[in-house]
């Protein structure tokens, strides 16, 4: 699956693409036990089958967001705006990765983890995991 991912970082205009390659570097360095692939769209890593940090290609940059993210107390991070417990960053170079944060939030995603695997058996309630 990391063919895919990399099929999608390369399909990104340059500057964009060379934050993808250092994201994927970093995410696929430090979240060893992660199953990463293209999931709507878009690169995503999974533990145990529930995704906790994927990229995505956005207007403004490349968005890289933590599906349980405002749960880490992490200033770097801004809480998405819906139900969810998602929070993100966004790089327009890739100068602004800083690969010690990455490091510390890949970290808190396998320590924080809402269940979003089983969130439509449970009607769209999350239920926290660790």
């Amino acid at each position: 699956m990391v063919t895919d991912i990399h099929l999608y970082n390369q399909a990104q205009a340059d500057s964009e693409r060379v934050i993808c390659d250092e994201l994927l570097r970093i995410i696929e360095t430090h979240l060893k036990k992660s199953e990463g692939k293209i999931w709507h769209r878009h690169p995503v890593w999974f533990l145990d089958g529930n995704p906790v940090v994927g990229y995505s290609k956005l207007k403004a940059g490349i968005r890289l967001m933590f599906w349980s993210g405002a749960d880490f107390g992490e200033v770097g991070l801004v809480p998405g705006t819906g139900k969810f417990k998602d929070a993100s960053v966004t790089y327009t170079n890739v100068g602004q990765v800083v690969e010690k944060d990455v490091k510390r939030w890949l970290k808190k995603s396998k320590e924080i983890q809402w269940d979003y695997k089983n969130i439509v058996k449970r009607k769209g309630k999350l239920v926290r995991l660790v």
